[in-house]
C-alpha cells in the first residue's frame, strides 16, 4: 500500500480538488517534490499550500500514520523538515523533535486507479496493456523508446566498465571478451564468455602466424578436442592444442556447456568458434581498427572473414556439409554490431569523455535494420513503429526490464493508461 501511495503522490494520480488536512484545512499541491531513494524523508523540495500559506520542505509517506512513531521519526531531526505527512490510515498524530504537530493528509487512492493497477499487475496475461498501446500518442511512445534505449546502453556500458576494472583498462582485451560472448548468440553467451576469460588474447596474438594453432587453442579451450576422431584435421588440432596447452599453461573447459539442441547448423558452436578464430588470424587488435572505421560498411568488412578451408565442407567435426563458404551472415553480423560494437563505442566515449563515440554508437544503431524476434513482432503488431535497431533494442529493454518484472507502475505506457483512467489531461 505504501508503495502505491508513493506512486500516486509522485504522479498526482488523484483528484486534485477538495484536498484537505486531517484538521480540515484546505491543501493545494504545487509541487510534490523530488523522490528520495536514500535515508531521510520520502520527497524533498515539495511546495504545498495549506490554508493559503505556501510551505516548502519535505513530504513523508506511510500507509499508517502510526509508522511515524514505529520508525522513531519524532526523535530524528532529519524529519523536522517535513511539511506534510501523507497517510492511508490516520491512527497517529506525527510530531517533530520539539513536539510540534505536523500537518497530515489522508491520500485516498481512487477506486478506478486501484482497479487499473490490479488489472495491469495481476491479470493472467503476459502483456495486458497491448490492446491499449495504439491509443497512446505516438510522441509519448517515441520519447519512452528513446529513454529505454538509453537505459539499455547504460546497462551494457556498466558491464563493460566492470570488465575494464578487471583487465586494467585494456580495451582490446575487453572487446575480445565482449565479442566472444556475443558469438554465443544468446543460447551460448555465458559459455563463450567463459571461453574468452580462460584464453587471454595475448596467447592468441602470439600464434597469429598459424591459423591452425589459433583454431587449436580456441577449440581446445572450449573442450571440443577431447573425443576420438579419425578426421585428419581434427587430429592435427589435437596435437597442436596439446603443445599450446602446455606452452601457455591452459586448462580446457568442459564441452557440455555449449548447447547444440534446437540450434540451426549455421549457429553450431563449432562453426562459431571457427569464425571467431578467423577474425583473430586476420586482426591483431580488432577494436583499435574498428575505432578508425568511418561507416557501418567499413566496420562490417572487418568481420567478413571466412574460416579455414576445412569449414567450407563442415558445420561440425563429425558432420560434413555441402561445400559453401561459411562467412558470418548478414543477420548474425548485425547482431554482433548491435551487442558488441555499439556498446563498446558508447562505453569508450563515456570513459574517455569523447562524446563523438557515443554519437557514433547511436548512429550505428540507426543504420542497422531492426532485429527480428518475438518481442519486436509483438509490439509491432500492437501498433508501435519500429524503424531501426535502436527501436528494437528499446523494445527488448521494455519487455525484459518492465513487462517481465511487472514494473508497470514505472512504465510510461502504464502511466498513460492510469492518467487516462482518472480523466486527467496527459502532461
Amino acid at each position: 500500500m505504501e508503495r502505491l501511495l508513493h506512486y500516486v503522490w509522485k504522479y498526482k494520480l488523484y483528484v486534485t480538488t477538495s484536498l484537505e488536512a486531517t484538521d480540515g484545512r484546505p491543501v493545494q499541491v504545487i509541487d510534490p517534490g523530488i523522490q528520495n531513494t536514500d535515508a531521510g524523508p520520502d520527497f524533498f523540495n515539495a511546495k504545498i499550500k495549506i490554508d493559503g500559506t505556501l510551505w516548502a520542505g519535505s513530504v513523508e509517506i506511510h500507509d499508517k500514520s502510526s509508522n511515524w512513531r514505529l520508525h522513531h521519526h519524532e526523535a530524528n531531526k532529519a524529519y523536522d523538515s517535513v511539511i506534510l505527512h501523507i497517510t492511508g490510515v490516520d491512527d497517529f498524530q506525527p510530531i517533530r523533535t520539539n513536539g510540534e504537530p505536523i500537518p497530515q493528509m489522508i491520500l485516498s487512492v481512487p477506486e478506478n486507479i486501484i482497479r487499473s493497477i490490479d488489472w495491469l499487475l495481476y491479470r493472467d496475461v503476459p502483456l495486458p496493456c497491448l490492446a491499449h498501446i495504439a491509443g497512446i500518442d505516438p510522441l509519448h511512445i517515441a520519447c519512452w523508446m528513446e529513454a529505454l534505449l538509453s537505459e539499455r546502453l547504460e546497462r551494457k556500458t556498466h558491464d563493460i566498465f566492470l570488465l575494464l576494472d578487471t583487465y586494467q583498462a585494456d580495451w582490446n582485451e575487453v572487446f575480445y571478451i565482449t565479442l566472444t560472448r556475443n558469438f554465443g548468440f544468446g543460447v551460448n553467451n555465458d559459455a563463450f564468455e567463459r571461453l574468452a576469460k580462460s584464453l587471454p588474447l595475448r596467447c592468441i596474438q602470439k600464434q597469429r602466424s598459424s591459423h591452425s594453432q589459433i583454431e587449436a587453442m580456441i577449440f581446445g579451450q572450449a573442450g571440443m578436442l577431447v573425443e576420438e576422431n579419425d578426421d585428419h584435421y581434427y587430429r592435427l588440432l589435437q596435437r597442436e592444442y596439446d603443445f599450446l596447452r602446455h606452452k601457455f599453461a591452459l586448462s580446457p573447459m568442459e564441452d557440455f556447456v555449449f548447447k547444440n539442441l534446437r540450434t540451426r547448423p549455421v549457429n553450431f558452436p563449432y562453426l562459431k568458434v571457427a569464425q571467431l578464430a578467423a577474425l583473430w588470424v586476420q586482426h591483431d587488435t580488432l577494436f583499435s581498427a574498428i575505432l578508425e572505421a568511418r561507416s557501418t560498411g567499413d566496420i562490417k568488412k572487418y568481420f567478413r572473414i571466412p574460416p579455414s578451408d576445412y569449414w567450407e565442407t563442415h558445420y561440425h567435426f563429425r558432420y560434413a556439409s555441402p561445400q559453401k563458404e561459411k562467412t558470418i551472415g548478414e543477420n548474425a553480423l548485425n547482431i554482433l554490431l548491435i551487442n558488441t560494437v555499439v556498446p563498446m563505442f558508447f562505453a569508450y566515449g563515456l570513459y574517455n569523455k569523447r562524446p563523438e563515440y557515443c554519437e557514433r554508437a547511436t548512429r550505428l544503431l540507426e543504420s542497422i535494420p531492426p532485429e527480428k524476434n518475438s518481442i519486436v513482432s509483438t509490439f509491432c503488431n500492437a501498433g508501435i513503429a519500429v524503424h531501426h535497431a535502436g527501436d528494437s533494442q528499446a523494445l527488448i529493454q521494455l519487455k525484459r526490464e518492465y513487462c517481465e518484472k511487472k514494473k508497470c507502475l514505472y512504465c510510461r505506457i502504464g502511466f498513460r493508461m492510469l492518467k487516462t483512467t482518472i480523466g486527467q489531461k496527459s502532461v
